[in-house]
């Protein structure tokens, strides 16, 4: 979400609250849940919940399950690692071929959806985090002009999970946060390989977060 973008539909508003909860593990793997039981849990009505749901199906979030809703979809440490090797391998380079080529504006509005995303996380607001964090990424790698590329990013994205990664503390959503700050600012002022870098250590930091909440096994 842009930060001059429209309020949000119920729709939109659905989706969000139900794919950050699937994300960092409040609808655990497996677990089934129907439309008006969802509708109740997150305030609203069950025609706009049920919409969200058959979207976030068909991003292969959760399943349909007759007559009694929706199964989330369970991933296994291996496929959490070839998602985040396929956002590895798409991401950095294109990230090290914006350096230094963003203009004012574009740059203004990263910054305020980077600030936007530190202020969510000092809050652990995790809907609001969520939202923002697509959008940082998604919005940086439009300006790479290649609209399959951005599409396969926002697709990966809906694989990975953040299970166990919340301390009370809420350090980890921070330090997720403070990235898209290192990023923009190597991509504003420092070399290709300086903005690859600071891509690949913030996407490496979900997958040390796994290993250190026991979701999957240490780094090989």
């Amino acid at each position: 979400m842009r930060p001059d973008a429209p309020a949000p539909s119920l729709r939109e508003q659905a989706l969000r609250h139900i794919r950050a909860a699937i994300v960092y593990g409040r609808l655990a793997p497996g677990e089934i849940h129907s439309a008006p039981d969802l509708a109740r849990q997150v305030g609203m009505s069950v025609t706009p919940v049920r919409e969200a749901m058959l979207e976030l199906a068909g991003r292969g979030m959760v399943q349909p399950v007759r007559n009694r809703g929706f199964r989330v979809v369970e991933r296994t440490a291996r496929e959490l690692d070839a998602t985040l090797e396929l956002r590895m391998l798409v991401e950095a380079p294109t990230i090290a071929r914006l350096a230094r080529t963003l203009d004012a504006p574009a740059l203004a509005r990263l910054r305020a959806l980077v600030e936007g995303g530190i202020e969510a996380a000092a809050g652990d607001d995790l809907i609001a985090f969520l939202a923002l964090d697509r959008s940082f990424h998604l919005e940086l790698l439009r300006h790479a002009g290649n609209r399959r590329l951005v599409d396969l990013v926002d697709r990966l994205r809906d694989h990975l999970r953040f299970y166990g990664a919340r301390p009370a503390d809420g350090a980890p959503l921070r330090a997720v946060a403070a990235g898209h700050g290192a990023i923009l600012d190597a991509v504003a002022g420092g070399s290709p390989a300086e903005a690859e870098a600071a891509a690949r250590e913030h996407l490496l930091l979900t997958r040390s977060a796994w290993a250190a909440a026991g979701d999957v096994p240490a780094a090989r």
